[in-house]
């Protein structure tokens, strides 16, 4: 049985060594090829470049995309209910928004967005104590939320708790250093609660 030319050549190069070592070995990755698709933004990636923002429209920017990826549920049964109790929540509604959000957070308890936002409806509700409560578990499912962290302090400056106001600022400061208004709350509150110097 005759071999086709191709084969028969190939062949004798190979047991002649004339093709030399392969550029890589099969235990080594091929190199990168420069044209390879960029793997995915991460949101660890958007966090470090808001904390590295060279201006406020740029940490503007990177804040958005934090927010757009933190808006997602992963259900869209759970965001349907988020859509229509944001909706209340313009309308002042807010024992609707109260009561869909609990829906929402009964279906996806590891969203802490969903938190987030009863909490708002909590808070407009004059419940100051389950809007806190429902901050505390968004922050325990996400310690980045820099919103959520700016929220307990606005509540706990309300309530006159001026320490935990200037511990949940500094929280939120470090996540997002150039978030609005932030930085003159800080230094309102730190001399009386760190104390004048001398």
């Amino acid at each position: 049985m005759r071999r086709p030319l191709l084969t028969i050549c190939i062949l004798a190069i190979t047991q002649a060594g004339f093709l030399g070592t392969p550029a890589f070995s099969a235990s080594e990755p091929a190199p990168a090829r420069k044209d390879a698709p960029r793997p995915p933004v991460t949101l660890d990636d958007l966090y470090a470049r808001l904390k590295q923002a060279g201006d406020d429209a740029e940490a503007k920017g990177v804040a958005q995309l934090i927010e757009r990826r933190l808006d997602r549920s992963g259900s869209d049964t759970a965001d349907l209910l988020a859509n229509r109790a944001g909706e209340a929540l313009k309308a002042k509604d807010y024992p609707l928004a109260v009561e869909l959000l609990d829906r929402v957070v009964a279906l996806e308890p590891a969203w802490a967005e969903g938190w987030s936002r009863r909490a708002t409806a909590f808070y407009l509700l004059d419940d100051p104590t389950g809007a806190v409560a429902d901050l505390h578990r968004a922050l325990s499912l996400e310690p980045r939320h820099f919103e959520a962290w700016a929220a307990l302090g606005q509540i706990y400056l309300a309530g006159d708790d001026n320490a935990r106001a200037l511990a949940a600022f500094r929280r939120a400061e470090a996540l997002y250093p150039r978030m609005g208004k932030l930085r003159e709350a800080i230094e309102r509150l730190a001399p009386d609660v760190d104390g004048r110097d001398l």
